[in-house]
């Protein structure tokens, strides 16, 4: 039996296949709010066959946008779009997550169709950031401004009020976006903090917002429904956060109640040396599984119905992400289970083109 088309249960959810929708921008928001294009873009990946489709990084504020193209959850009136969206996901007996974030000092960037340039705070659709230090990602870049206590209080209030949001809305997974070098990345990596006070310099004290925040959305968020976490599982650069560090940092989010740690890598450091080949984040996530005993997603370059096949006998990991390869087809599962010889029931509108 094929293990990439076995289900899976967490908590109350289960999922009818390993295959997962990797949250990825779409650039296609204005105030945050989703549209028709989110609808049919995410839509289109349930009517595919994917067992769960995790929303694009979802701003907890309006600072913690990348762009001021991000769809983001701080408001109430945003609420009604998403409900239509998971309503229809659902209805193709399929699940939908949220990716809850917040950019840090890699927020107020231009739409990636107008370059890489960061907005300068007072420029069009440009506004402040904030960071656990005043250092900017890129050299020559407008500084952040270190966080106060008060500003570190506001992030876990405005998670706060978007996970009940998320619930509202009608969401089954709730991922917290730690990784790429967003902001919970840059308290918890050594390269991005220099905090001197409860937020800094131990690991103990780096990791300390993310594990907060991740008691305050597991307050909010219903016991019965999953919890994930997107970390970087190392900084690809001497000195800067590592896998033995992702180890120790996901033995107590599982404390916390976080029930998978979606495993990737990267993102803090912009001239990193990242050995890009096809699985190469697996071995991470096999790491993780293996010495922190949680659950976790494998992301990075996975392409073929084989390979993920492959990933879930050796135990390395127990959900598949795809990114790119989504985007590329949407309907990968079922192209994936011919391969595999599965007998997958297709959406009955499609059924006749079944081969």
């Amino acid at each position: 039996m094929s293990l990439l088309f076995s289900p899976l249960k967490i908590k109350s959810k289960t999922f009818k296949n390993r295959i997962v929708v990797s949250p990825m921008c779409m650039y296609s928001s204005i105030d945050g709010f989703a549209n028709d294009f989110h609808l049919v873009h995410l839509g289109s990946r349930a009517v595919g066959g994917s067992a769960l489709i995790i929303q694009e990084a979802t701003a907890v504020s309006p600072e913690g946008r990348i762009t001021h193209g991000d769809m983001g959850l701080w408001k109430d009136d945003h609420i009604e779009k998403l409900k239509q969206i998971t309503d229809f996901v659902h209805s193709q007996n399929a699940l939908i997550g949220i990716q809850l974030a917040h950019a840090g000092r890699k927020a107020s960037y231009q739409l990636p169709k107008d370059g890489a340039r960061k907005i300068v705070p007072d420029g069009k659709n440009g506004w402040q950031t904030v960071s656990s230090s005043a250092l900017p990602f890129r050299e020559g870049e407008p500084a952040p401004v270190s966080m106060d206590l008060q500003a570190i209080e506001k992030v876990k209030n405005d998670y706060a009020e978007a996970t009940s949001r998320a619930e509202k809305a009608g969401y089954d997974v709730v991922e917290i976006h730690a990784a790429h070098g967003y902001l919970f990345h840059q308290f918890y990596s050594p390269l991005a903090n220099e905090r001197t006070d409860a937020y800094g310099g131990s690991f103990e004290n780096r990791i300390r917002l993310l594990l907060e925040v991740t008691e305050v959305v597991r307050k909010e968020w219903p016991e019965e429904k999953p919890l994930f976490v997107r970390i970087s599982a190392t900084d690809w650069t001497d000195g800067g956060w590592a896998i033995e560090d992702s180890v120790k940092l996901s033995i107590e989010l599982k404390k916390l109640g976080v029930d998978l740690i979606d495993t990737s890598s990267g993102g803090n450091v912009p001239k990193a040396t990242i050995p890009s080949e096809p699985s190469y984040q697996v071995p991470f996530a096999a790491q993780i599984k293996k010495e922190a005993n949680i659950l976790t997603g494998a992301v990075g370059q996975i392409t073929t119905a084989e390979q993920s096949e492959a990933i879930l006998k050796e135990g390395k990991a127990d959900l598949i992400l795809y990114a790119r390869e989504s985007l590329r087809q949407p309907y990968f599962p079922l192209h994936a289970a011919k391969v595999l010889d599965v007998d997958l029931e297709w959406p009955l509108q499609y059924e006749r083109a079944k081969i």
